[in-house]
């Protein structure tokens, strides 16, 4: 029988770098640099594997041969011990490696990919509220399709595109738990859309004021506040909520008002700001809404940031009207169809939109400004009352 425990104390400590047996397939690997670690070396199916039992200054000979003797005796039962520990961490971390610690960490990873670092939230926004409630302390490789089916079910056909967009966010914390090593089932998600089956919900645009009404809105807003104010902005730009309610007063120049392109939405990635003419009405309107800048922020809320994304809504709700602010944008998109000319990615673009193949874009080299700045200038004569909205001839250049 092969010796054990050949090392002795004193050996352990003085022996120059090398390798050294201690019996069993326990080997100490002294390093020239002053590092040493514990090897075993078992043999599974013909074949030798080296399996790391840690440092000599964490691990002392004692431990080193309690831990020898155990995966060797499953060596010898034709398992391979390091695929075996691996499954025991495993088994030991389920508590931690539940969706919910997968989904912040999954959350965590992307947020260079999202607008603004995903500080939003909305990209959590659908885990948080529709998934993680139900399914956030169970362990991660335990989740199937009956358990997804079950927790979406609910609101599948009632806020389809909210349950769908819960449905993609969880198939990509899936694939990060993979990637995490963990074994999870990749086709769950799929599965789970293929058992809810079409959604019967259909889509409803956000509804909008027809753009000959929106010059007695206008009117209303007259309260220098901010959110009149930046309703009255919103309407004379046609831009989104988020870059509007985050504008900064460095970001103008002249009648030049600059978004920076992670600030825009399907932008990220592409370094593309985009400027937005600013018509003499907006520079009224700025002019007023500068005493209420704070921290560089045109727009903030009166206790910190910037004002929320319901501000402007719910003074819309509170008047009892159905219409919402995005609306506006449809408005103006109606506007530049029916009482313009514009050429369509002229028009296209004031709204920011991407106009075009990905080879005309690789092409393109301007944003229409000077187009843009004549439409923007009529937009917010009509807005204000101070034209009756007749067609706008452009000249493409």
């Amino acid at each position: 029988m092969p010796a054990l425990h050949k090392l002795s104390t004193v050996k352990i400590k003085t022996t120059a770098p090398g390798k050294y047996s201690d019996g069993g397939g326990l080997w100490l690997h002294k390093r020239d640099d002053g590092g040493a670690q514990w090897v075993l070396r078992v043999t599974v199916h013909g074949r030798r594997r080296e399996m790391g039992l840690g440092r000599l200054d964490d691990v002392s000979a004692k431990e080193a041969r309690t831990q020898a003797a155990k995966w060797q005796a499953v060596a010898r039962d034709g398992k391979d011990p390091i695929k075996e520990r691996e499954r025991e961490r495993r088994e030991a971390a389920k508590p931690l490696n539940t969706l919910a610690n997968i989904a912040a960490d999954a959350f965590e990873s992307r947020k260079a990919e999202l607008k603004g670092d995903g500080k939003a939230g909305r990209w959590f926004t659908p885990l948080e509220l529709h998934v993680l409630p139900k399914l956030g302390k169970i362990p991660v490789e335990e989740i199937d399709q009956q358990d997804i089916k079950n927790t979406l079910g609910p609101i599948w056909h009632t806020k389809a595109d909210t349950a769908n967009k819960a449905l993609t966010r969880l198939s990509i914390v899936m694939r990060h738990a993979a990637a995490l090593g963990l074994d999870v089932d990749l086709q769950a998600t799929d599965k789970a859309k293929a058992l809810l089956g079409k959604t019967r919900h259909v889509i409803q645009n956000i509804p909008s004021l027809p753009w000959q009404e929106v010059p007695a809105f206008y009117f209303t807003l007259a309260e220098p506040t901010v959110t009149h104010l930046a309703l009255r902005l919103l309407i004379l730009t046609g831009v989104r909520s988020a870059p509007l309610r985050f504008m900064m007063l460095d970001q103008i120049q002249d009648d030049i008002w600059t978004i920076p392109g992670e600030a825009l939405k399907g932008r990220k990635g592409r370094n593309a700001d985009f400027r937005v003419p600013l018509s003499s009405e907006a520079m009224k309107v700025i002019e007023l809404a500068k005493p209420h800048a704070r921290n560089g922020f045109l727009f903030p809320s009166s206790r910190k940031g910037v004002i929320s994304d319901a501000t402007m809504s719910r003074m819309m709700e509170r008047r009892g009207m159905a219409e919402r602010p995005h609306g506006f944008r449809s408005s103006l998109r109606t506007w530049l169809a029916e009482a313009t000319d514009a050429p369509h990615e002229v028009a296209e673009t004031v709204l920011q939109h991407v106009a075009g193949t990905s080879v005309q874009l690789a092409y393109r080299r301007t944003d229409y400004l000077e187009q843009r700045r004549v439409l923007m200038e009529r937009w917010g004569q009509l807005v204000a009352g101070l034209s009756a909205g007749k067609v706008v001839q452009i000249v493409q250049g």
